[in-house]
């Protein structure tokens, strides 16, 4: 009951103190909210095909699972970019997402895009199943990725490390052979 008689004593204007840990979720006691979830849909020009389900439970790493069908087995790059525009298919998707400005990297690398993922490894049969987790992707606040994009790559991306001219933008991951926009899912 003290909380309650804050709010009306509250004389500055401003929003009223959040009341105890033990009340319902409210905008401004996140922590008391359920986990946020996302899902992406991905489809493309080739036949490549798969839903990536993403969930974050207050400010912590965002879990990433999924399935991608239809690769060429091996390695392809797996990244965030930075638009949720797939007007133009996936190269409308723009560069990866990357809020601060970073050369790309591996997923473990302090110097990276957020965006960059590493890779998902398909096998003989063309399917990849992705399980990961980034604290880098939020799915709240300023770099949220709610709206942009994921794309997967036809080829491994070496993760900066490939010496080749796209290796710090891109990864030399090559074309994009699907994509899908991230929007929010029921947290039910």
């Amino acid at each position: 009951m003290e909380w309650l008689k804050a709010v009306f004593h509250n004389t500055r204007g401003k929003y009223p103190l959040d009341p105890p840990s033990s009340s319902p979720p409210s905008p401004r006691n996140p922590s008391a909210m359920a986990p946020l979830k996302a899902v992406c849909v991905l489809t493309g020009s080739s036949s490549v095909t798969g839903v990536i389900s993403f969930v974050q439970d207050g400010s912590g790493p965002t879990s990433v699972e999924g399935e991608v069908k239809g690769l060429n087995a091996g390695k392809h790059g797996f990244h965030v970019h930075a638009l949720g525009d797939t007007t133009n298919g996936c190269m409308s998707t723009g560069p990866h997402f990357n809020p601060k400005g970073l050369e790309h990297g591996a997923p473990e690398d302090e110097v990276r895009h957020a965006g960059d993922l590493g890779n998902v490894i398909a096998g003989d049969d063309g399917v990849a199943k992705i399980s990961l987790k980034d604290i880098q992707i939020p799915l709240s606040g300023p770099d949220s990725i709610i709206g942009r994009a994921v794309v997967v790559h036809a080829d491994s991306d070496d993760l900066g490390k490939g010496g080749h001219e796209l290796s710090k933008s891109t990864g030399n991951a090559g074309a994009r052979v699907a994509c899908g926009i991230i929007g929010l899912q029921a947290s039910a």
